[in-house]
């Protein structure tokens, strides 16, 4: 093996000092986020905040999430910046008259309409790291974060989230959606992990069990949208392919992240039944490898296609960064759980992919939209709004695969 090649197969010392490289300059990268109230600023291509855009909730709650896994790791100056992003979670924007979470503020201070099911996950898995890092008022934060979305957004008898209320949590919109319910597995297993209450780590079984039906029947491509049945709607923004929350078709990046988390919730789930965590192994490779098949390198140029068609073919071919994250993630995982030498290639193809085309070697942090040509462009993703995919991509690979993140690195799980 040449030296170049080491530095991207996993479990190198070559490799391991270059996601360690990688994961400071992100840190560095994101210093400047937080407002004066504590609402994260959009960052711009270097990192200088872009003051004119909205400060949303989601944004905010991730960059809580990387400076407390950057304050287990030794870096300058986390706490501050993870007691700065909780500041505005537990101010600025949080709705003291109707409860909940804001979408986000303008500019000026406005509110952003609407309460998202994704931007309240992500404040349960913010308040889950702050808890571990033992930054004050965290443990608040997680307790009244939990309460809203067990009254809000979980529905006990589905089994599932809802997607999106008015202001005042009076009117709930009819659409249903998987990415906010994805990201409601990664928090409930994130407060599984810190409370120690299973009960969320059973909910998140009952999304996966639906995830998994829908994407058998669907040649493991994971339908994304839904009627308030819950009745796959594949026509959805059929006229705006690349929707940034809501894009058509089947987007790969999703089943490589769903399979990352059902390897997590399998594993942590049964421990001691491996028959049993091995059904859920062998679902999360039919995830990765149809989304890989389908869109890993699919259009005559290196990197991973936005989403496609039912049928696989390309629709939007613009590589987005936090799918190249979840592909690095994914491959290490099933990797470290199945020994299959596959996904160690697969990790190292996309290693050296990051390094040379997504990786922004001048300004730091990654790019986080490329063109079919891979070549930068901003028309879904301008500038870097956040580091947590980025950052856990250095992570996630050399730590267990039944542990959230944050205490993960915490305990020293590797």
């Amino acid at each position: 093996m040449s030296e170049i090649s080491r530095k991207y197969q996993i479990d190198t010392e070559e490799n391991k000092k270059f996601l360690e490289e990688v994961r400071e300059d992100l840190f560095r990268f994101g210093h400047k986020f937080p407002s004066p109230g504590g609402s994260s600023y959009y960052l711009g291509d270097d990192g200088t905040p872009w003051t004119d855009r909205s400060r949303e909730t989601w944004i905010t709650s991730r960059m809580v999430h990387v400076y407390s896994l950057a304050s287990f790791l030794g870096h300058p100056g986390s706490e501050e910046l993870a007691d700065a992003g909780l500041k505005g979670l537990r101010g600025e924007l949080h709705d003291d008259a109707n409860g909940g979470w804001y979408a986000g503020l303008t500019a000026d201070g406005g509110i952003l309409p609407t309460k998202q099911c994704y931007a309240h996950a992500f404040v349960i898995l913010a308040a889950s790291s702050g808890v571990l890092a033992g930054r004050p008022h965290a443990e608040e934060l997680l307790k009244d974060a939990l309460e809203l979305y067990d009254l809000r957004f979980w529905n006990e008898e589905e089994g599932l989230s809802c997607d999106t209320w008015n202001t005042e949590f009076t009117v709930l919109d009819d659409y249903r959606g998987l990415n906010a319910n994805m990201h409601t597995v990664e928090a409930f297993l994130a407060a599984s992990d810190v409370t120690h209450d299973e009960k969320y780590r059973v909910r998140a079984g009952r999304i996966i069990d639906h995830v998994v039906g829908w994407a058998g029947a669907n040649k493991w491509r994971i339908p994304e949208h839904f009627t308030r049945d819950w009745i796959p709607d594949l026509d959805c923004n059929r006229e705006k392919p690349d929707d940034q929350f809501k894009p058509y078709g089947a987007t790969p990046g999703h089943g490589i992240e769903w399979a990352r988390l059902i390897v997590q919730w399998a594993t942590s789930t049964y421990p001691d039944r491996k028959e049993e965590a091995e059904k859920y192994i062998r679902v999360s490779e039919n995830l990765f490898c149809r989304a890989v098949e389908d869109a890993w390198n699919a259009d005559g140029a290196p990197g991973i296609v936005y989403t496609t068609d039912w049928n696989g073919k390309p629709v939007v071919h613009d590589r987005m960064h936090w799918t190249l994250a979840e592909a690095i993630n994914t491959s290490a995982v099933l990797y470290r759980v199945t020994g299959k030498q596959i996904y160690a290639d697969y990790y190292a193809q996309f290693m050296a992919y990051l390094d040379d085309k997504v990786l922004d070697h001048v300004n730091g942090s990654w790019f986080h939209q490329l063109d079919q040509n891979n070549q930068v462009i901003g028309t879904v993703w301008p500038g870097k709004s956040d580091l947590y995919h980025a950052v856990q991509a250095t992570l996630i690979p050399y730590y267990s695969p039944a542990l959230s993140i944050a205490p993960a690195v915490k305990e020293g799980k590797r």
